[in-house]
């Protein structure tokens, strides 16, 4: 595990995950800053509980109109779909190699 020190609206933190997901984890501070700042700087929230509270709505929105509810990717999460996209990546990669040492 790994220690990162961030700040969300000026308040600083101190978060911990596995190494090698410190940039996902750093990019996602920096959304939720973003998300909460604008609330915040939009004027009509006061107090940083709402704000967050409100950030945290608006980001549940985001992710949830992501899932498609028909098709083949129905009831995915965005994960799911990614390892589906690897698999194929995969299947096509070992499928191909045989046909570079044509040429």
């Amino acid at each position: 595990m790994i220690q990162l020190d961030v700040n969300i609206m000026g308040q600083a933190y101190k978060l911990s995950c596995k190494e090698g997901e410190d940039k996902a984890l750093l990019t996602a501070v920096a959304y939720l800053n973003d998300k909460m700042c604008a609330i915040r700087d939009a004027g009509k929230i006061k107090g940083n509980d709402r704000i967050a509270v409100m950030a945290a709505l608006g980001v549940t929105a985001e992710l949830l109109s992501t899932k498609s509810p028909e098709g083949p990717l129905s009831g995915l999460s965005i994960a799911e779909v990614k390892q589906k996209i690897n698999n194929m990546h995969e299947v096509l990669d070992k499928a191909l190699t045989p046909q570079e040492n044509l040429f």
